[in-house]
């Protein structure tokens, strides 16, 4: 039988850790919110202007747009890659 035991420099580096992987999930959630012009949604998902004006008039993408400018939320196309998974 093996007992193990925990210092406390274990337990500081662990609050460490957890720390940092707590910081790094804020930062992505941050990401999520970030609007993106056309020009960049095209090369993410590496589709044409006629495919992603499709997609936006389907509704499958939703966006805005602002003085003739369309953005559209990074976190909607991961809820477009998220509907569309093959199991």
């Amino acid at each position: 039988m093996n007992i193990d035991l925990l210092t406390l420099n274990d337990l500081k580096s662990l609050k460490e850790e957890i720390i940092n992987e707590v910081k790094s999930c804020l930062q992505i959630s941050e990401q999520e919110n970030v609007w993106l012009k056309t020009s960049e949604v095209k090369k993410i998902l590496g589709c044409s202007e006629g495919t992603l004006v499709n997609l936006r008039a389907s509704g499958m993408l939703p966006y805005s747009k602002i003085k003739g400018t369309i953005y559209i939320r990074r976190s909607d196309l991961s809820k477009l890659f998220d509907s569309h998974i093959v199991a």
